[in-house]
């Protein structure tokens, strides 16, 4: 199974760049996006399912423009389930999961800590996103978690380590994603590439990713029991319809 995680950053924004293209050549079983700012009715759905996405499920943010998450698939989910039931965190479209046989996958766009407002609130979303997984995977074991988590785990995440006061690498955000991992999930790429340097999102100032000062701060996290099914996890920093790239996890089911 083959899936790749997107935050397109405007998926409108993204197909006018090429984005349909590639989707086609990239070909994934399934593909979770973050940052769709769109609504549903907004779209030319026509033009996923000419791409072989027949099946395409949007959870829009409230807020025309803002946030919203989605997942595309080949093959028809046995479940869709849009959101939490969390509120706080539904009303920004940052959640929704597909389950197939054998494993679930979910879409999630963490929010970023932009002022001390936002930052609150990316700390509560934090602590209520672990306690809804926690009670999850009593159910749904076979986890994987995609997408936008707008923090950098290590030093080899970012370009400048030095950068310890922003959000993205506060020692809590840093400490909270840890203690994420150490809950039972599995850093896809780490796992497979502990000594690469690789980045997923750059700033659009300062020519940031011609020169290569970026951030990895998407992530496909898979539940401990899918651990050994990991066959492949790679960072497609050569696409480029957004200020991030795509990730890539290929697993043996």
């Amino acid at each position: 199974m083959k899936i790749i995680s997107y935050n397109v950053n405007g998926i409108r924004a993204a197909i006018n760049k090429g984005f349909i293209e590639w989707l086609k050549s990239a070909n994934p079983d399934v593909i979770c996006l973050q940052e769709i700012k769109a609504m549903k009715e907004q779209l030319d759905l026509p033009l996923f399912e000419e791409a072989g996405y027949k099946y395409n499920y949007w959870f829009s943010a409230q807020k025309k423009g803002y946030s919203g998450v989605a997942i595309l698939s080949k093959t028809e989910p046995n479940h869709v389930e849009y959101g939490t039931g969390i509120e706080s965190m539904d009303f920004e479209g940052r959640n929704i999961r597909a389950d197939f046989d054998g494993v679930s996958v979910m879409s999630m766009y963490l929010p970023s800590g932009t002022n001390d407002l936002r930052l609150s609130h990316k700390f509560e979303y934090m602590d209520r996103i672990q306690d809804y997984l926690s009670e999850l995977r009593k159910t749904v074991p076979s986890l994987v978690v995609c997408g936008d988590y707008n923090i950098c785990h290590e030093e080899i995440d970012i370009h400048n380590p030095k950068m310890k006061n922003v959000s993205g690498f506060l020692p809590e955000e840093r400490q909270w994603l840890g203690e994420f991992i150490d809950s039972g999930f599995t850093d896809s790429f780490r796992y497979l590439h502990p000594e690469l340097q690789q980045y997923s999102w750059w700033s659009y100032r300062a020519n940031a990713r011609a020169n290569n000062k970026g951030w990895r701060l998407d992530y496909a996290m898979v539940s401990e029991p899918l651990q050994e099914n990991i066959k492949r996890a790679v960072i497609l920093s050569e696409a480029k319809h957004s200020d991030h790239c795509p990730i890539l996890l290929e697993l043996n089911l």
